[in-house]
């Protein structure tokens, strides 16, 4: 079916709400396709291409939410749409008696257009065996040294086309492109196992085509993550103490979601996600005043981001994208908000921070994608400015954070100790804890816009019923002074 027929069916969802006494409506359209695509030890671990097509229709009637979706093949949707629109009608005004307080939106156009991920080279024509080839080819080159025990590499694509209508007027069409993949090495010996990746751990995602996969390089890389992992395994114990800290750009992108993009969601902090993943330590005073951080740290959120995950045209709620400030000089500036959740933000317009996973949810605030501004240091300036017995410390490990987004706990791939301005020594299992306010207090340097790059977050859980989300996260490798290292 054309693209004007589905437009057609979006509206005609819409009017079937508004026929059966809805205040609001709006109804997504949505076609899912995918590929993973797995090697280990030589051997084809994954080979999936899963494909899905729905709708979701979400209303409004007396200020309380209603929504239903359904799977449908393309053909039989317009047979499909009515009962959906007439169950979500029915389920608003049947939790009636179990809401709280009125929903209130803020005001939006109703947007019209079109927008599609700029894509040089089209992943799903890339042939199947070229694929598999390259993967096979850089699981082999990670496996360098026999004590390489496990050689992995992988590929992810997915392409999801959207067709949005709503009641006041919005016709949106999207194509969202993005691929994925990585190669890794985990290495045992000496009682040890280790592991390194390439680009990150899981992998590097960016929204565009395959271009992407080409320039990471995974054959290339592969041999240094199978050396590093064999050398992990001799190397010492990452020592307790206080230390000064380089963090680099992929563990870093880890730490501006859990300690930043989670805490200032809206719905967060009014308590509204308290039942599954947590609160927040923010509050909605804290806006426009509280110190966030050191006059050095700026994170900004920018949903036009290039090669981001969340770089689109609009959001969910049909909310056209934007970019704000998050944390500036240090300050806590803004929150994610929807449309809901907006004016209880202090934003007289939505964020346009609202996504859902597929046709089958409705949608809920997300982060966007949120990086930390560049600084004005080269990385060799920045490493020869720090003293000796510093650390370098880089590669995601594991993990935990507490529910309120204020103390948390990483484990590093590896760390290398600092001497005479360059890195030395290599250390296993760095592991840092720290305080979320207090960390970025001890930012003092970020590297420049040479040294920013942009990494892809496709897994963040979130909701109940549970949803999956992308985002990305841009940083550049920064200092931080007197951190916490345990054993």
């Amino acid at each position: 079916m054309t693209t004007q027929s589905m437009d057609r069916l979006a509206q005609e969802a819409v009017e079937e709400a508004l026929r059966a006494g809805a205040q609001y409506a709006d109804a997504r359209i949505v076609r899912l396709s995918q590929e993973q695509l797995g090697v280990r030890n030589g051997q084809l671990t994954q080979a999936d291409a899963p494909d899905d097509f729905g709708i979701g229709i979400r209303v409004l009637k007396d200020g309380c939410w209603g929504f239903a979706a359904a799977p449908a093949v393309p053909r039989d949707l317009a047979d499909v749409l009515p009962g959906v629109a007439r169950r979500a009608f029915k389920a608003a005004r049947d939790l009636q008696a179990a809401r709280t307080q009125p929903v209130k939106l803020a005001e939006e156009a109703g947007h019209v257009g079109h927008f599609a991920t700029p894509v040089e080279k089209d992943p799903f024509r890339i042939p199947l065996q070229e694929k598999i080839e390259l993967l096979r080819e850089a699981e082999a080159a990670a496996r360098v040294r026999s004590e390489v025990v496990v050689g992995e590499a992988m590929v992810s694509l997915r392409r999801e086309e959207q067709w949005q209508a709503s009641s006041e007027g919005a016709n949106l069409h999207q194509v969202l492109m993005r691929v994925g993949g990585h190669v890794t090495a985990t290495a045992s010996a000496h009682g040890h196992v280790e592991t390194r990746s390439h680009p990150a751990l899981g992998g590097q995602y960016l929204s565009g085509g395959w271009e992407h996969i080409e320039a990471m390089n995974l054959v290339g890389a592969a041999p240094r993550m199978g050396e590093e992992a064999t050398a992990l395994c001799s190397a010492p114990a990452c020592p307790a103490g206080e230390f000064t800290m380089i963090l680099g750009g992929s563990q870093l992108a880890l730490q501006i979601h859990e300690s930043v993009g989670h805490p200032t969601e809206a719905d967060r902090i009014f308590d509204h996600e308290i039942d599954f993943a947590g609160a927040s330590f923010v509050n909605r005073e804290m806006v426009g005043h509280h110190t966030y951080g050191a006059q050095t740290v700026n994170l900004e959120a920018n949903s036009h981001l290039e090669h981001g995950l969340d770089t689109r045209g609009w959001d969910d709620d049909g909310v056209e994208s934007q970019r704000w400030p998050i944390v500036e000089n240090g300050v806590l500036r803004g929150l994610s908000s929807d449309r809901e959740w907006a004016e209880s933000a202090g934003d007289r317009r939505s964020r346009g921070s609202s996504r859902a996973e597929g046709w089958y949810n409705p949608p809920i605030v997300r982060i966007p994608n949120l990086s930390l501004l560049p600084g004005d240091w080269d990385l060799q300036e920045l490493l020869r400015d720090t003293e000796d017995g510093a650390l370098l410390v880089d590669g995601i490990r594991t993990w935990s954070i507490d529910q309120r987004r204020l103390n948390f706990q990483f484990t590093c791939q590896a760390a290398w100790e600092v001497k005479d301005g360059q890195p030395g020594r290599l250390l296993r299992q760095p592991t840092y804890q720290g305080n979320t306010p207090d960390f970025w207090n001890r930012c003092d340097a970020v590297c420049g816009p040479a040294h920013f790059q942009v990494f892809g977050v496709p897994n963040c859980g979130k909701g109940n019923p549970y949803q999956i989300a992308e985002m990305s996260h841009g940083a550049a490798p920064a200092r931080f002074r007197k951190v916490t290292f345990i054993q």
